[in-house]
């Protein structure tokens, strides 16, 4: 397929949208590709990234190589990505510390219609199916309750965090941040990033050490992942997509604990800045919680949230319409 600069263009615009995508929980890239049409060929290049690249490159040549994973598509998509993953990470960061009330509970009406948006997908209902929802609840309920097995600064725990997450970014419905919100490492993946940007716009080389030791790990951990789990994704989807998408919906179904805006903090831990945060909150009610609740804000910030999700769901649903035709 010839493209020029304006298709590359395109591209990256899409990129930069699965990108914010990803950054948000509740929202996924998947989502963003399916609903913008390169779902499938991103799925086709990912799966071309692999050591035979090499040997077309000893045979070929480095251009012959390139072509054979469709390495400009990759390539201005994933500039896309990074691109607007870079520029949302300070607004995160700021927010999840100044106004993390309002953050959450704009998070969790993401969170709930991507709910209804997933078990839509189902087509049929079966006890199978019924019970997979029940005991993916419970599992995801647990996590959200469990302290992490490690500390989120771990450069281990991150490698197994970015292993985990970036499924996400290939199935339609689940995002990477959300599985991150999860195993706990968000905000420290929100902080890797702010730290690679501070650090190379202050010269401040321990910044610097530290974001480029976080992202290496994530970065490892998710090319692992995407290439151990993305064939059996699609081999998932095509035999078992009823189970699959009945699994993601108790799955998030059971983590809506983590995502409620009003938290009583149980245990917490000193963060690689020297700041004290959260390690282990429990849910409590807005009348219970120890400052303004904001319960108006949060109400209409969760609207907002759910209506996003209807919105791409809208246009997901014209795509599929037009592809049918």
């Amino acid at each position: 397929m010839h493209r020029g600069f304006i298709d590359y263009l395109i591209i990256s615009l899409k990129g930069i949208a699965m990108g914010a995508a990803d950054v948000v929980p509740g929202v996924s890239g998947g989502t963003i590709a399916f609903i913008s049409g390169i779902y499938e060929e991103l799925l086709e290049s990912i799966d071309k990234v692999n050591f035979n690249v090499f040997k077309v490159w000893k045979k070929d040549g480095f251009i012959s190589a390139w072509k054979s994973i469709n390495g400009n598509f990759l390539l201005a998509l994933f500039l896309g990505i990074g691109l607007s993953i870079a520029s949302l990470a300070k607004l995160i960061k700021w927010l999840l510390i100044n106004e993390p009330t309002l953050l959450w509970a704009f998070f969790l009406g993401l969170v709930l219609a991507s709910i209804i948006y997933i078990a839509k997908q189902i087509k049929s209902w079966s006890f199978g199916s019924i019970f997979a929802i029940i005991m993916a609840s419970l599992l995801s309920y647990y996590i959200t309750l469990a302290e992490p097995f490690a500390s989120p600064d771990s450069p281990v725990y991150l490698l197994f965090c970015g292993f985990i997450a970036i499924i996400a970014m290939i199935l339609p419905g689940i995002s990477g941040a959300f599985i991150l919100l999860i195993l706990g490492a968000y905000q420290t993946a929100i902080d890797t990033i702010d730290f690679l940007i501070e650090g190379l716009g202050t010269g401040n080389w321990e910044l610097l050490k530290v974001g480029l030791l976080n992202i290496t790990m994530l970065g490892i951990g998710a090319v692992v992942g995407i290439k151990v789990f993305s064939k059996v994704l699609n081999w998932m989807f095509k035999h078992y997509k009823n189970l699959t998408l009945s699994i993601l919906t108790g799955f998030m179904i059971g983590s809506l604990n983590k995502i409620w805006p009003w938290k009583q903090t149980l245990t917490t831990r000193v963060n690689s800045e020297g700041i004290t945060v959260p390690v282990l909150q429990k849910s409590i009610l807005p009348n219970a919680f120890d400052g303004d609740p904001q319960v108006l804000w949060c109400l209409i910030l969760m609207i907002i949230g759910f209506v996003c999700i209807l919105f791409l769901e809208f246009f997901g649903s014209k795509k599929q319409a037009v592809n049918a035709n």
